[in-house]
């Protein structure tokens, strides 16, 4: 009788019921569509995050580097004068280490040590300035007289950081581009995992003093590097084995070698710039980087989460009217459909009270005059579920489909060890400190968001029940009289 009654009253009543399925279908849909763009905000800060710090690192140990340790960087080079009709090509490199002092090897461990680390690896990020290029013993006898200078029979050239070599009375090229170290035993950790090997392939865990490299796609490229080629640093050869494509923003570097060589190369035997650092428990990276931050003086531990307060641009614009407007404005629309819900349900009993005084009067108790307006709420509750569902997913797709492209920039997280200014989120230093990275927004559907929209749909219908139940249970059969009079 429940259910006869119920399917017959709704076929009646498909506009009251209609509208009442449609206030909550709006609600709820808006519910979605904030929630998927929340998700997919999340999703394009994770991705930006990546591009700096690597896939499954949660935090990264560093030292600041000291003002009297970054001057002191400056490079000098010295080159041979040769003869007029000497035509010999002369190049000079200095390596240099990048963004941060050194750590000593055993930091690592120490850091590896700590409770909730379940692992850590150590990174060395090293600048490479090669000047080369051609300089002639009578140019310089010439330029002398400007300012030249000969130490022991020996012209000193000094290269700034703008590229220019000062001195010697010759103008060399210069080149300059990154190097790191990675820690070939441990590739689950650091910032090549950030990058896709789509040529070649990546270390061996054998490799760890192999001279082999591993070239970004965009430096490649520009270098004209095949797999097989050979590229050389401070008179060392490396075979490029794998070309690298970052999955977002730029590469953490431009070249990648074995942790043991860069150390050679850098003249950093035993030390690393950064340790990288996975938790055992995602959910415990805050206790983590206290123990680490007690335990290891000196040291600046950078998480993902204080890297992600750096983000700006239209990327944290939209992601910050997503989480405050989104939510309030889903709330208060929601707050509205449920009460426009239960009003009109209400409103539907009391044109009803002849049908339902007259059913009192054949002997229908309270209650069950109470169930049946309750179920007819709660059906009307679940088309409007079906219905916003329906909507909130056509409105993800649509977002998905468009894609809008969002630009996110990186700023510093104080010092030298945050931002890609000072080697980025533990990454190598990298040279677009202030170059904006684009993402495409996408809008995911969970299904954790699917069942709180039938979660809310159910709530609905039973705000809209109590009304009319309410309603409902005030009416006496005299009413019925009433109302035939």
């Amino acid at each position: 009788m429940f259910f006869t009654y119920l399917r017959r009253e709704l076929r009646r009543r498909r506009k009251a019921a209609l509208v009442v399925a449609s206030g909550l279908a709006l609600g709820i849909a808006l519910v979605i569509v904030v929630n998927s763009v929340s998700s997919g905000m999340g999703k394009a800060q994770d991705k930006v995050l990546q591009s700096l710090y690597g896939l499954g690192t949660d935090m990264t140990v560093t030292k600041a580097a000291g003002a009297s340790a970054a001057s002191s960087q400056r490079p000098r080079f010295d080159f041979d004068a040769r003869s007029n009709d000497s035509d010999a090509e002369q190049s000079s490199d200095r390596v240099m280490v990048q963004g941060f002092q050194t750590l000593a090897t055993t930091t690592v461990g120490k850091v590896g040590a700590q409770h909730g680390v379940s692992a850590a690896a150590g990174g060395l990020s090293l600048q490479v300035v090669q000047v080369s290029g051609q300089f002639k013993q009578g140019q310089f006898q010439q330029d002398q007289n400007a300012g030249g200078s000969r130490q022991g029979g020996r012209p000193n050239a000094q290269a700034s950081p703008q590229g220019r070599v000062e001195g010697g009375g010759a103008n060399f090229g210069v080149d300059s581009y990154s190097v790191y170290g990675t820690d070939v035993t441990k590739p689950a950790l650091g910032p090549l995992t950030s990058s896709k090997i789509t040529s070649g392939r990546t270390f061996t865990s054998s490799e760890t003093d192999a001279k082999v490299v591993v070239a970004d796609k965009s430096y490649a490229k520009e270098k004209k590097l095949a797999l097989g080629d050979t590229v050389t640093i401070k008179s060392v050869k490396f075979k490029v084995i794998g070309i690298a494509t970052p999955d977002s923003g730029d590469a953490a570097a431009n070249l990648y070698i074995p942790l043991k060589q860069a150390q050679t190369l850098g003249d950093s035997k035993n030390k690393v710039t950064t340790i990288y650092v996975k938790a055992a428990d995602s959910q415990q990276i805050d206790v983590v980087k206290s123990t680490i931050r007690k335990n290891i003086s000196g040291t600046t531990v950078t998480t993902s989460a204080d890297l992600a307060k750096t983000v700006s641009g239209s990327l944290s614009t939209a992601s910050g009217l997503a989480k405050n407007v989104g939510k309030w404005l889903s709330i208060a629309v929601l707050v509205a459909a449920f009460l426009v819900a239960g009003l009109l349900t209400s409103s539907a009993v009391s044109r009803r009270v002849r049908e339902f005084g007259t059913l009192k009067a054949l002997g229908w108790k309270s209650g069950r005059v109470t169930r049946q307006v309750v179920g007819e709420a709660m059906v009307n509750g679940l088309v409007g579920g079906a219905l916003g569902i329906a909507l909130g997913l056509g409105g993800a797709y649509v977002v998905t489909a468009i894609s809008p492209t969002l630009q996110a920039d990186i700023g510093s997280t104080g010092g030298n060890a945050g931002g890609p200014g000072g080697g980025g989120f533990g990454g190598p230093g990298r040279q677009t400190a202030s170059k904006a990275l684009e993402v495409a927004l996408t809008a995911p559907v969970s299904l954790s968001t699917i069942v709180i929209a039938v979660a809310l749909a159910v709530t609905g219908g039973l705000v809209a029940g109590a009304f009319g139940g309410w309603r409902a249970s005030r009416l006496r059969p005299a009413d019925a009289l009433r109302r035939v009079e």
